[in-house]
């Protein structure tokens, strides 16, 4: 009886045994595939992103070809519309050299008693020649007459000019653009020398002003011009106490001269 027990006890081991073996077996197998459903759904991930990728490229290349094509559409459109265009001026053109065509024949006919046309055509051409030299002539005469008028206006201008001058110097006043300086005084003498003369508008027995700071300090009657220089004497009671004169001072017209002038 042992010997049986020991026998099914060895049995049931072995029947163990084996059912682990295969189960084990089949777990290995198991993971085995496994790893590789998860190797190919790698590579069917990848594909797929390799395939949308070139899905939108397609895309892309497909709206540009789209674009293209409504471009190309609107560009046969325009030419379209500028050949009807083209074909409408070239029949106006078409119509309008019939019409001439038309007009010069009326004109050959009425010509025909004016005898040779060339002759005709050669005497206008030598008439306009001549209208073209006589109106550049009246051009030039125009132009030169202008010119003579401006040449005038100036001569009257300078005329007006010296004729006030030598109003001015006959009245016996200095020219109001007369700008000089005492060059040296001579208080004793109660004289001083001007560092101008008639060249700048200096006038004998005409009345000069003393200026510095803006102000009149005395005033002078010129008593001797020459051409570069002139000598003045100074007015009396023109000059104040307080005041004495100095070379360099600045020399004017006299007030009342001035005035007068403008």
């Amino acid at each position: 009886m042992a010997n049986v027990l020991g026998i099914l006890t060895a049995v049931c081991l072995a029947l163990a045994a084996f059912v682990a073996f295969k189960n084990k077996g089949a777990y290995e197998l198991e993971i085995t595939n496994l790893a590789a459903s998860k190797q190919k759904l790698a590579k069917t991930q990848a594909t797929l992103k390799t395939t949308e990728s070139r899905l939108e490229a397609e895309k892309e290349k497909r709206s540009e070809l789209e674009a293209e094509v409504a471009r190309l559409g609107e560009a046969e459109a325009k030419q379209k519309s500028e050949n009807e265009e083209v074909r409408g001026r070239i029949d106006g053109i078409r119509t309008e050299t019939a019409a001439n065509k038309e007009k010069l024949d009326a004109v050959r006919e009425k010509t025909e008693k004016l005898g040779d046309l060339k002759g005709l055509a050669s005497r206008m051409r030598s008439m306009n020649t001549e209208l073209e030299q006589l109106a550049e002539t009246a051009t030039q005469r125009n132009a030169e007459l202008a010119n003579l008028t401006a040449s005038n206006n100036q001569v009257q201008s300078q005329i007006g000019g010296l004729k006030g001058m030598f109003e001015r110097i006959a009245s016996g006043q200095s020219l109001a653009s007369l700008r000089t300086t005492i060059r040296s005084i001579y208080p004793s003498w109660g004289f001083v020398t001007l560092a101008a003369g008639n060249s700048q508008g200096v006038v004998a027995n005409s009345t000069l002003d003393v200026v510095r700071d803006g102000e009149v300090i005395g005033k002078l009657l010129v008593t001797a011009v020459e051409h570069g220089s002139s000598t003045a004497s100074i007015v009396p009671d023109s000059v104040s106490s307080e005041v004495t004169l100095m070379a360099g001072d600045q020399v004017v017209p006299g007030a009342a001269a001035t005035t007068a002038a403008n």
